[in-house]
This record gives structure tokens, C-alpha cells and sequence, in this order.
């Protein structure tokens, strides 16, 4: 059992880094969105294209309210709460695998 408790921890590991790293993407789209970016910019459409297939249905639930887009805002809860639901289960689930104690995820 203790491979499978291996593999949840490594996999709590890496869901946690994941949803950190696209916290931040969230976050530079909502940055370059305030400056008029170039729209040909690379780096903006990279940013566009991993942010927007997420960032639609929710803008489109949520909408504009007073002339500000929540959708961003929105998605980082969201990734945060996942961070904060996913990771530390994961890792419970395999410090019971294993019967013993295992590091936390940084």
C-alpha cells in the first residue's frame, strides 16, 4: 500500500504546483488586461488562450457587475478552494496508505 500512498502524495504535489502556476496566469491576464495590450503579443495570446475557455463560462454566469469583470476573481476562489480541498485530502488519504507521517506540501 505504501506505492499507493507514494503515488497520492506525488500527485498532491503536483495538483498543488499546477493550480499555483495557473493562479498566476490568472493573475498576469487580469494585469495586462488594464494596460490596452498588443493583441498580437505572444505572451498575450498565450495568456488568453489558457485563461479564456475557463474564464467564459464563468463570466458568463456571473456577468459584469457595475462595469468590472468578476470572472477572474471568481476563478481564483475557485482555485484556491481547490488548492485548499484537494491537496491536503490527497494527502491525508496517504498518510493513511502508508501509516506513517508525511512533509506538507510548501
Amino acid at each position: 500500500m505504501f506505492i499507493i500512498g507514494n503515488a497520492l502524495s506525488a500527485l498532491a504535489t503536483v495538483i498543488h504546483y499546477v493550480l499555483e502556476i495557473y493562479i498566476y496566469v490568472v493573475v498576469a491576464r487580469a494585469l495586462i488586461s488594464w494596460v490596452n495590450p498588443d493583441p498580437w503579443n505572444p505572451i498575450v495570446q498565450f495568456l488568453e488562450k489558457v485563461t479564456e475557455p475557463v474564464l467564459a463560462p464563468i463570466r458568463r454566469i456571473v456577468g459584469t457587475r457595475l462595469g468590472f469583470d468578476l470572472s477572474t476573481f471568481v476563478l481564483i476562489l475557485i482555485l484556491v478552494f481547490l488548492q485548499r480541498a484537494i491537496v491536503p485530502s490527497l494527502l491525508q488519504i496517504a498518510v493513511a496508505m502508508d501509516g506513517h507521517s508525511i512533509g506538507e506540501v510548501p
